[in-house]
């Protein structure tokens, strides 16, 4: 019988049955460092497909070129901050684990809530764009597709961890595979003419060829920019699930980046080099549109890339379900969110962590707007790495003798640079669509009035991240 006791932070514990967190088990050592770099890149490699020639359209070439390397810098740094954290505190709440350690249970509330929002809704936005693939080859697209997607990759989650990211890791494969074939196919016929031949916004402040839409081009160009790396974080919320994670968490994670970076690198200056910014700022699937353009409709590299270009999206779609689950089975079984859904199946699968969130993923994909989805995934993404590196900065001040078995290269620096364009990019989405900020906001206060009203009186004492926080306590005394 569960019995309650009040913190001193004003949140109230109760401990559990002893069967509570048996009920509650992932597989254990279901991923090597191999496949972890595998969920890192298929977490985000969707992004290369669809999404993020959007910021085309907001800001140029030029824009869109300074918002993707201010972007890669931040998921940079923020990697090197994360890959130390997840070696320190292998938990499968990830980014909620860590601020929970740093700033307590409201702000691990609060960074375990928008990683939720983000890994929510960003699911919907691929569901949108897998439509836009399916209808190409097949002529069929909108809420039928969408549902199949979900029903068969959720699927194949409840089947289990160790055989879904296998199948993810095949997926990706393809994925790759299908990118390295474009940048081959794209290289000969890079123009850089083709880079500035959108019309150039002359009312826009610093309007020019480079950047037609003006200074302001950069900061609507942010999310989109975003969108090549979005997700890549989502690596420590497997670290259960991993065989050594103070070894495999910083190979597996630094390892996708250096992937995403190149690929990013690639389609920037090859899509839009090759076909012109103009018109890949309107393609619903600009690699294959691309190919076509500068090969001809029908011909067989832009068939093989839409083909197995929706391998690339299905990857992302497959492994980002994969995080939300985790997400919610972290923050449910500390009591956070309701608690019935961190129970696990016998198959070690959290099938209501799974199959909640899809349907209300499902249910955001049926108003077919992708660009909406990206701009409020993004909002919810900002706000988890703000509090994710400022957990690095608390933690070296604050405990400087924990186990860090990495150590991220320039400490605290790394982290503060990343922090502060996490800031910058959060502010952006407001500039590029205050209606999708405000929907993110009404969402993010209520699930946040959910924790003040309710659910902070009524943790898990037994829960990983609360038994780390009590044993800080507890050695804090001794000292």
């Amino acid at each position: 019988m569960a019995t309650k006791h009040t913190a001193s932070e004003s949140v109230g514990y109760e401990s559990v049955d002893a069967d509570y967190l048996e009920k509650r088990q992932l597989k254990k050592g279901a991923a090597g460092w191999w496949l972890l770099a595998g969920l890192g890149v298929s977490y985000v490699i969707s992004g290369d497909y669809a999404g993020w020639n959007f910021g085309l359209a907001a800001g140029g070439f030029g824009g869109m070129l300074i918002a993707t390397i201010l972007m890669a810098i931040m998921y940079t740094f923020m990697v090197f901050s994360l890959a130390e954290l997840s070696s320190s505190l292998p938990t499968a709440g990830g980014g909620y684990s860590f601020a929970r350690r740093a700033m307590g249970p409201w702000g691990g509330y609060i960074t375990g809530t928008a990683i939720l929002l983000e890994y929510a809704i960003a699911p919907a936005a691929i569901a949108i764009f897998i439509g836009g693939y399916v209808n190409s080859l097949i002529g069929v697209d909108g809420p039928l597709v969408y549902a199949v997607f979900y029903v068969i990759f959720v699927g194949l989650h409840l089947w289990g961890a160790g055989e879904a990211l296998k199948i993810m890791m095949g997926i990706t494969a393809l994925a790759v595979l299908a990118i390295i074939v474009f940048m081959l196919g794209m290289l000969p016929h890079f123009d850089s003419a083709n880079l500035f031949d959108m019309a150039v916004n002359d009312a826009a402040t610093g309007a020019s060829a480079f950047l037609p839409q003006g200074y302001m081009g950069i900061w609507s160009a942010l999310p989109f920019a975003m969108w090549l790396f979005l997700a890549v974080e989502g690596v420590p919320l497997a670290a259960e699930e991993s065989r050594d994670p103070g070894r495999d968490m910083p190979r597996g994670i630094i390892t996708a980046m250096i992937v995403l970076l190149v690929f990013a690198a690639g389609v920037l200056l090859l899509t839009p080099g090759g076909a012109g910014a103009q018109a890949m700022s309107e393609s619903d699937a600009p690699l294959v549109d691309a190919l076509a353009a500068v090969y001809g409709e029908g011909n067989w590299a832009s068939g093989f890339v839409n083909l197995v270009g929706l391998a690339g999206l299905i990857a992302s779609f497959f492994s980002i379900i994969f995080g939300y689950s985790r997400q919610v089975f972290a923050l449910s079984r500390a009591g956070y969110l309701p608690r019935a859904l961190s129970v696990t199946s016998t198959r070690r699968a959290p099938y209501l962590a799974l199959i909640v969130p899809g349907v209300i993923g499902f249910l955001l994909s049926l108003t077919g707007q992708g660009d909406l989805m990206i701009t409020m995934a993004v909002f919810g993404a900002t706000i988890s790495y703000a509090m994710m590196t400022l957990s690095h900065i608390l933690l070296r001040k604050r405990e400087p003798s924990l186990a860090r078995p990495y150590r991220t290269p320039g400490g605290t620096l790394t982290s503060g640079i990343a922090f502060v364009l996490a800031i910058i990019a959060f502010i952006s989405t407001f500039v590029v669509s205050v209606q999708a900020a405000l929907w993110s906001a009404l969402f993010y206060a209520i699930m946040l009035a959910y924790f003040g009203f309710y659910s902070r009186k009524r943790l898990v004492a037994q829960a990983p991240e609360e038994e780390f926080e009590a044993i800080a306590r507890a050695e804090a005394e001794l000292k």
